[in-house]
């Protein structure tokens, strides 16, 4: 498939997420969570492993795993303590820019311990643990890397048809955010508010920091105006990046593994799938480790990914000078 293609295919895809998204944002997100979720999970640890996690140490995803075991440990088993949760996801995520450039590892203990002091700092901010522990694993996971992803792509490729998708999402984005019809206001089901009740926390912070509304109790999300407005832009940046991902198997090429992997791949995400339409609270308990490995072991594309977009506007200017 041509690269304008997957493009112009993306800017369908975008348009699609936003337009379903508008009418329905709670089935879409319980959907595309607990259906394109788990086999995205699945072949991007796949795809990452085969790219050695774009880290220069052979094993040093490890400890990004290992990182990911202790959260979930610690948010599973009473104490809970999830305060430490952000500190672990930031600490993670700033020790990935030495796995990214440096390979002595003198050099790298530098960076962590630099990394150690600067979580430190910002360990007292007011809004510390809603940056990093809500927002970061969610919705700047789906959005703001998927975007850099793509704006990365697409300097390098100089694309046309790619810088227009982009500015298609962005233009999405605004339009779910602005745009508020209240004719399609509906009574949410038992069965989605029951399902979606893990995940009310991002919406009640996201509608405080879009300062939509001021919301007494959670369950207000279900409700209220700003709920279905914030609800809307959640489901439409985890569906589409989900699609994302998958619209680019051609060029990602994350279908190329072996028979067996590949099988156990589908075999892994049918399982899944059962446990969602069985009891999706189980199937969000159950998944929960393997929902945020993809988010740790995709901390050194992320940087990557920024680097990237840094490197080629400069080029850009230097060429323009």
């Amino acid at each position: 498939m041509k690269s304008s293609t997957i493009h112009h295919l993306n800017s369908a895809l975008i348009i699609i997420s936003c337009i379903v998204a508008f009418y329905i944002p709670f089935e879409l997100f319980l959907f595309s969570y607990g259906i394109l979720g788990p086999l995205h999970y699945l072949t991007e640890i796949g795809w990452l492993h085969k790219k050695n996690y774009f880290t220069k140490g052979k094993y040093d995803f490890i400890f990004l795993v290992v990182a990911c075991v202790i959260l979930v440990y610690w948010n599973y088993n009473p104490p809970k303590n999830y305060g430490l949760t952000a500190d672990i996801i930031l600490y993670s995520l700033l020790s990935c820019i030495a796995f990214v450039f440096i390979k002595d590892w003198l050099y790298r203990f530098v960076i962590f311990a630099l990394a150690l002091i600067f979580v430190g700092f910002l360990n007292n901010s007011p809004l510390f643990f809603t940056w990093v522990a809500v927002f970061l694993p969610t919705i700047i996971h789906v959005f703001i890397f998927t975007w850099a992803f793509m704006l990365y792509g697409v300097l390098k490729e100089k694309s046309l048809a790619g810088l227009i998708s982009i500015l298609i999402l962005i233009a999405c984005s605004v339009i779910i955010i602005t745009i508020q019809p209240a004719n399609l206001f509906y009574p949410v089901s038992e069965y989605a508010q029951k399902s979606y009740t893990q995940f009310g926390e991002l919406n009640y912070r996201l509608i405080n920091f879009f300062n939509l509304d001021q919301l007494t109790s959670i369950k207000q999300i279900f409700t209220t105006n700003a709920g279905f407005v914030i609800m809307r832009f959640i489901a439409f940046a985890y569906t589409y990046h989900y699609l994302n991902w998958f619209s680019k198997t051609s060029v990602i090429k994350w279908h190329l593994v072996p028979k067996k992997i590949l099988i156990g791949t589908i075999a892994a995400w049918l399982i899944s799938i059962s446990l969602y339409i069985y009891d999706y609270n189980l199937g969000l308990q159950v998944l929960f480790f393997l929902s945020f490995l993809h988010v740790f072991l995709e901390f050194p594309l992320n940087i990557v990914s920024f680097t990237g977009i840094g490197k080629e506007l400069a080029a850009l200017g230097k060429n323009k000078t």
